[in-house]
């Protein structure tokens, strides 16, 4: 007979009361992190902004019940709704995450941290407007930087050493709990509702990778991240009413998460919280692609002008070898018919075809009037991928943090091009000074997609002042945005 647990409601997990404490911690001492979380947030409203082109994701946008429009409620850029925290959270989660195009963070799990924006924006945004029409003083746009921040920096370093995909979870669960902690600070909360909070968000149910891999790949992938940072937000609202928490929602025998849904063990830690992610985050600047293959498509766009150049054709190559690493294996090596955008856009396979005969890479190729050219899966067939170990090693080494490709191509009468080499994407940390140009370039490209000269230009005299963007009030710094 097994005994009972025992009855004594226990401390709160340790894991937990670091993150409360992490963001009632006001310090932003990093001009290099401040900095980038400006590039950070123009970046991640542009993503959004170039998804509203795709009916897949305006489709889901909006009020749940048509025609709501809540006063003093969070603006969603780029449209005319006006909503609840919540469901704005959703609707800007969800166009930010939709072309798989914002910031990217890699270590034993991946995800993309700038996603916790929709919940960072919309509360602040709605905190912002009611406070105005209180007679109180708004909140600024330092207030969200500092937010993103301890977002990017809470879901960066639990993903450091801790792998939620190899037990079957998504990592929108750190989407969730980063969003909970940063929210129920800008919210007001107390330390022991902080804890609360966040303890909700271990308990909640977490979901399954299943619809970011075969043969299940489907676009939910591109909304999930709405869905986690908007559930964060009705979380932080409901601890905000004294609704109980869980203080080991972790610990827990039998019923905590570890035992539950991380197979008996508790996270690692290879760093306190402070501004490492932010700082060292990685941008997507030339290409809507799932991170691991970015410098694979960087490879694939050098040859597709070697082959111009020789006046070789795709159907004179009998073989493509992809030198990685094992994550990009793992996720993204993929065969078979690919049934949608979110399955292509997830095959690395389908991302270096498409520059290798086409010279590019774009958001439109994923669709099915591009994917159906057969010379693509022609392709397709003729590639494989290798594991690389020191590539692999080099890929989790905090120190390089390289996300490292390599493709040789092979012709069908024996001749070769020599293998192409790529360690470092232009989003890179390493490649900061390159790369922030050309994301200021991707910005404005995204305003013009959504807006006249003069609200692109009234944008971008705010957004690339670092000291006028922080001392701006939320809301009318959304206003700028508002079609």
């Amino acid at each position: 007979m097994t005994a009972a647990l025992p009855n004594v409601r226990p401390e709160a997990d340790q894991e937990i009361v670091d993150i409360a404490d992490y963001v009632l911690n006001d310090r932003l001492d990093s001009t290099l992190a401040c900095d980038t979380a400006r590039n950070c947030l123009i970046d991640t409203l542009g993503c959004g902004l170039e998804a509203l082109s795709y009916p897949a994701c305006t489709k889901l946008m909006g009020p749940i019940v048509p025609g709501t429009v809540v006063p003093h409620g969070a603006r969603v850029p780029g449209t005319q709704f006006q909503l609840d925290p919540v469901q704005a959270a959703f609707n800007i989660g969800t166009m930010i995450r939709w072309l798989d195009f914002n910031d990217t963070w890699l270590a034993a799990e991946w995800g993309h941290p700038s996603d916790n924006l929709g919940g960072i924006l919309a509360t602040a945004d709605w905190l912002s407007r009611n406070a105005v029409a209180a007679g109180k003083p708004p909140l600024t746009m330092r207030a969200v930087l500092g937010a993103m921040i301890k977002a990017h920096e809470i879901q960066g370093c639990i993903a450091l050493e801790n792998s939620f995909n190899k037990v079957g979870l998504d990592h929108v669960v750190l989407v969730k709990v980063a969003s909970t902690a940063v929210v129920a600070q800008m919210l007001g909360l107390t330390r022991d509702e902080i804890i609360n909070a966040v303890s909700l968000a271990w308990v909640d149910g977490q979901s399954l990778r299943t619809y970011r891999h075969a043969p299940n790949t489907g676009s939910r992938k591109s909304w999930a991240a709405g869905d986690a940072t908007s559930r964060a937000v009705r979380l932080a609202l409901m601890a905000r009413t004294g609704e109980m928490g869980y203080p080991s929602a972790l610990t827990a025998r039998t019923w905590g998460f570890y035992d539950a849904s991380f197979g008996g063990k508790p996270f690692r830690f290879q760093r306190p919280y402070g501004s490492y992610v932010m700082e060292n985050v990685l941008f997507k600047i030339s290409y809507p692609a799932e991170f691991h293959s970015q410098t694979a498509v960087e490879c694939a766009m050098q040859l597709h002008e070697q082959l111009r150049t020789l006046g070789r054709r795709a159907d004179e190559i009998r073989r493509i070898t992809i030198r990685t690493h094992e994550a990009c294996i793992r996720i993204i090596d993929k065969a078979g018919p690919l049934a949608n955008p979110a399955d292509r856009d997830h095959c690395v396979q389908y991302m270096v075809a498409v520059p290798l005969l086409f010279g590019r890479l774009t958001a439109a190729d994923y669709e099915d009037d591009v994917a159906r050219d057969p010379r693509i899966d022609a392709l397709r067939e003729k590639i494989v991928c290798v594991e690389d170990p020191q590539f692999t090693r080099d890929y989790h080494d905090p120190e390089k943090r390289s996300i490292a490709n390599a493709l040789r191509v092979e012709f069908t009468d024996g001749s070769a091009l020599d293998e192409v080499v790529c360690e470092y994407p232009i989003g890179h940390k390493r490649r900061r000074a390159y790369g922030i140009p050309l994301l200021e370039a991707k910005f404005r490209t995204n305003l013009a997609r959504r807006f006249p000269r003069k609200q692109q230009d009234a944008i971008l005299a705010v957004s690339l002042d670092q000291a006028r963007l922080e001392a701006m009030p939320v809301h009318e710094y959304v206003d700028l945005y508002v079609i």
